[in-house]
């Protein structure tokens, strides 16, 4: 278990939870002292992550009853990981009634970056791979005490569409952070206009956590029914064009 203090306010005790990409994380928040589990669980998510939840909580000696609030990584990401995470946020905040927080999973990955770099105040570009040639994307600012915004919007797009983005003309330089930097038109994006490109920023929970803080602080935590995955891409289209690339590959080989 790792502990890290960090300077906030006092607060509800919030337990955070994200499987987006092949990591899987969990966090609990208790009066900013966050405990911490972080693990790469390709494919195992389903068999880890609800005991992570018990690891974290039994360290402290805490039930989940006892939790004010779960923050989750809400997208995008994985659509299988995202699923899997919203499946145990709901058993866990239906079962004792705990009002939940989605939070976006590009936003907590710019988090890491202004934590990692606490000198740096300029703008975050985080990106995740989507697969199919496309990634995830948003810009980040920082607005202080944990909090950032978010110009941009968040998007799903080729590497190419991403460059001609309206919210990039004028940006001043950036940090790119993401393992969606790793696309070729990507680098030279980054090489063009970013001080650093980071690619192992991953969605993690602890980030997760200390965003959720000004939304419970707001009054603005959500019943779990209604909340739902941002998976920014339709389901349905994606399987549609992976079965298409898949039958290509095929015929290539053959």
């Amino acid at each position: 278990m790792c502990f890290l203090v960090v300077d906030s306010p006092a607060m509800s005790l919030i337990l955070a939870l994200d499987s987006s990409t092949d990591a899987c994380s969990v966090a609990l928040n208790r009066d900013g002292k966050l405990g911490i589990r972080h693990e790469i669980a390709t494919k195992s998510h389903t068999q880890r992550l609800l005991p992570m939840v018990d690891e974290v909580l039994g360290e402290e000696g805490i039930s989940v009853s006892e939790v004010d609030v779960i923050a989750f990584g809400r997208g995008p990401g994985s659509f299988t990981g995202l699923r899997i995470c919203m499946g145990i946020v709901q058993g866990l905040a239906y079962g004792s009634g705990i009002p939940v927080v989605p939070v976006s999973t590009l936003e907590a990955m710019a988090l890491q970056v202004y934590r990692q770099h606490p000198e740096w105040r300029g703008p975050v570009m985080v990106a995740l791979d989507a697969r199919m040639d496309e990634v995830y994307w948003g810009l980040f600012e920082y607005a202080g005490n944990d909090s950032l915004a978010n110009p941009s919007g968040e998007h799903v797009m080729k590497p190419v569409d991403v460059m001609a983005h309206a919210s990039l003309v004028n940006l001043p330089p950036f940090i790119a952070a993401g393992p969606g930097w790793h696309y070729p038109l990507m680098q030279a994006l980054a090489s063009r206009q970013a001080t650093a490109c980071l690619l192992d920023i991953q969605p993690r929970a602890e980030e997760i956590a200390l965003l959720a803080v000004s939304v419970v602080e707001a009054g603005r935590t959500q019943d779990i029914h209604a909340v739902q995955p941002v998976y920014l891409r339709d389901s349905v289209s994606w399987q549609k064009r992976q079965r298409i690339r898949e039958q290509a590959l095929v015929l290539d080989r053959d």
